[in-house]
């Protein structure tokens, strides 16, 4: 499959793993770029640059394709060294770099003058169209079934792939919602370049996370996600549990909630031991609407060899409906 993504990221397949806390480390990340994908590891997963530059190696050791390094940039109160995990990334001289969040116009200079491909993942047109001013080279699109932050304007992706390919001129990636070769060649016909998925990619054997959470997104449903903090204006999908219950009741009551009476909940390192101890209900678990299309756990290079098979096969199925005679 070539599209302009798979040139430009030098990958056989247009599908792209998405950074995802906890998540985005070696084991996961090579496998996917050893399938054909581009793995991604996630920077402030790891506790400082310096881990980050040895898990880089680490990643190195198990692939000789290529890969990224996702860096997202929220607001808070005591930000990470963002600017030190870049100069790793371009250091260690990583190809790409995933960034979301508000990155300064400076780093996306700083990391394109190394040589570095910068793909900024948004939630709608109007940040998109501001990074690509801003000089990234690849857009990725997240639409309202995604897992994480969907944004607040809460357009899915059938409305917002398309409607962004109109007017971006650079490489777009779909994301959120995806998990099979269904998915990816609508994703294909609706303009984008290629996908990026997420929580279909917890659920695969080198996902570094418990089998008992690989289980939980096998039992999931569509209908088995919940969206929080949505009265913090700061909205996020994860999948129903225990926990997400509760902080759903408690933004519910009258009068509202703090983050501070929520904060015991969500934490990270909470969230962090429920993926590695394997404990459905001990903490957050993010997950988008694409668990209802997750019914098994492959390998990696099992599941990007089935998903172009099917993509294949259903645009195949699609052109004959049009070269019938009359």
């Amino acid at each position: 499959m070539r599209t302009r993504i798979t040139s430009l990221l030098n990958i056989k397949y247009p599908i792209i793993q998405g950074g995802m806390m906890w998540v985005g480390r070696a084991e996961l990340a090579s496998a996917v770029s050893n399938a054909g994908g581009l793995g991604i590891l996630t920077a402030l997963t790891q506790p400082d640059p310096e881990a980050l530059a040895v898990e880089i190696r680490r990643c190195r050791g198990m692939t000789s394709m290529p890969f990224g390094v996702n860096l997202t940039m929220l607001p808070t109160q005591n930000p990470p060294p963002y600017e030190r995990y870049l100069d790793t990334i371009i250091s260690e001289r990583v190809p790409v770099m995933e960034t979301a969040g508000n990155v300064p116009e400076s780093f996306i200079a700083k990391a394109k003058a190394a040589g570095v491909t910068v793909i900024h993942k948004c939630t709608t047109v109007r940040h998109a169209l501001a990074a690509e001013r801003r000089g990234v080279d690849v857009i990725s699109i997240d639409g309202f079934e995604c897992a994480g932050h969907p944004g607040t304007d809460d357009i899915g992706g059938l409305v917002l792939v398309p409607v962004a390919a109109r007017q971006i001129r650079i490489p777009l990636i779909a994301s959120g919602g995806i998990g099979d070769g269904r998915g990816l060649a609508a994703a294909l016909a609706l303009g984008a370049d290629g996908v990026n998925m997420g929580t279909r990619f917890c659920a695969t054997r080198e996902a570094p996370i418990h089998p008992n959470i690989k289980q939980m997104m096998v039992d999931k449903t569509e209908r088995d996600t919940h969206l929080i903090f949505r009265t913090l204006n700061n909205t996020g999908r994860c999948l129903k549990n225990a926990v997400s219950d509760e902080v759903v009741a408690l933004e519910g009551r009258q009068g509202g909630v703090r983050f501070q009476d929520i904060a015991h909940l969500v934490a990270g390192a909470r969230g962090r031991r429920a993926l590695e101890e394997g404990e459905i209900d001990g903490g957050l678990v993010w997950g988008g609407q694409v668990v209802g299309l997750i019914d098994d756990i492959p390998a990696c290079h099992e599941l990007l060899e089935r998903m172009v098979a099917e993509a294949r096969e259903r645009l195949s199925t699609l052109r004959t409906w049009f070269s019938m005679d009359d």
